[in-house]
């Protein structure tokens, strides 16, 4: 860190943007070959802890083992989220101002059904339709195919963390406006979730916006999540969180907070066999990842490495886990180690540092235009009031 940057709260706007979406990136790397083992399994299958990235878990037999197959995860190829994640800028950086429900439908669907992209984990060039699951391919039925209201879209969708996992560019064209970033989020996820899922959207939009403050810390970025967060999704965080703070250390964690998590995680014990309630609709419940990620940033006091290592060893959805949490630790200002990076970018076949430029000019564009809009609402309420702007 430069001391101008240590004088004026912290890294500055493009450091933290670059932090946030190239440290989502590698932590969905780390996490996707050991998604939705337990914490036991992934010792037992590596020997130890994983400390970084390593191979599939089925080896050289990737191709035809179930239940991954035919997908390459591990050796540094990013999933989903990361794609999701781009695209997702994709469509800041055609509109170039806030989006909506109605910006995915015009813009995201597209997207994924017509522009065939490099697919690390298929090793071959195809259209992101082609990689997304269900939940995601949800909004090309329901968008595309179906017709639907882009604001109602999301209804009768599997709940789950598909929207939340790629909503980080909403907390970053909000940077150090949490509130602006949940509900941007909630529009923009309404095309795509519903209940606890679509929460989930606006509260990590909101994390990664906190993040963002200068001066920022995990306890900080925590207490942003509260004081939006509503229901189910609320009251995980605060008792994960809770937990989370009497840890020095994940491995001493990742039981209790899995104990902390379970009343209001539907997927059940066996992530690969949910259970019959899993994925639905409730006020009472909440995606397991978004608190578990807060609480591994917390447990690392905003490390990247502690706790995006955190995340991948907890396992279960373990690539959306470290996403987030990779997300908030370079938004606090905690960049990946640059071998990992180097590593991921490599094996990915991606450019993960030209999204960054792209969103950070294009969150300059919206912040003047925010400026802009701002003031004509002043000048306009001032001469309501019958008093001259001072201006």
């Amino acid at each position: 860190m430069t001391p101008k940057a240590e004088e004026s709260g912290g890294p500055r706007l493009d450091e933290r943007i670059t932090g946030a979406l190239v440290g989502a990136a590698v932590g969905d790397a780390l996490g996707g070959p050991v998604e939705g083992y337990s914490p036991d399994q992934i010792l037992e299958r590596h020997g130890g802890r994983v400390h970084g990235i390593v191979g599939p878990w089925n080896g050289d037999a990737w191709r035809t083992a179930r239940p991954i197959a035919p997908y390459h995860k591990g050796d540094g190829h990013v999933t989903d989220d990361t794609l999701m994640t781009h695209a997702l800028i994709r469509v800041y950086a055609q509109v170039r101002d806030h989006l909506d429900a109605y910006a995915i439908a015009d813009h995201l669907v597209p997207d994924l059904m017509t522009n065939p992209r490099w697919i690390p984990e298929l090793e071959a060039q195809a259209l992101p339709l082609h990689r997304i699951f269900l939940a995601e391919k949800w909004l090309v039925a329901r968008l595309h195919y179906g017709h639907v209201d882009p604001r109602e879209a999301g209804v009768g969708n599997i709940v789950n963390c598909g929207a939340a996992m790629y909503m980080a560019p909403v907390g970053l064209v909000n940077a150090a406006d949490p509130r602006a970033a949940y509900t941007e989020a909630l529009d923009v996820a309404g095309a795509h979730q519903s209940s606890y899922g679509r929460e989930a959207a606006g509260v990590f939009a909101a994390a990664v916006a906190a993040a963002c403050t200068p001066g920022a810390t995990p306890a900080s970025v925590v207490e942003a999540c509260l004081s939006l967060a509503k229901d189910g999704t609320r009251t995980a965080i605060e008792k994960v969180c809770e937990v989370a703070g009497t840890h020095k250390d994940f491995e001493s964690a990742l039981t209790p907070l899995r104990e902390a998590i379970t009343p209001y995680d539907t997927v059940g014990p066996d992530y690969r066999r949910p259970s019959l309630g899993a994925r639905r609709p409730s006020r009472l419940h909440a995606i397991e990842e978004l608190p578990i990620a807060l609480a591994m940033v917390l447990i690392g006091c905003g490390d990247y490495r502690r706790a995006v290592l955190g995340a991948v060893n907890y396992g279960r959805d373990c690539d959306s886990i470290a996403t987030m949490a990779g997300a908030l630790a370079g938004a606090l200002g905690s960049p990946p180690p640059q071998d990992w990076s180097k590593t991921v970018a490599e094996s990915s076949r991606l450019d993960l540092w030209e999204p960054a430029r792209t969103l950070a000019e294009v969150t300059r564009e919206i912040h003047r235009r925010d400026t802009v809009r701002r003031r004509t609402h002043e000048a306009a309420f001032t001469a309501l009031e019958g008093r001259e702007c001072s201006d």
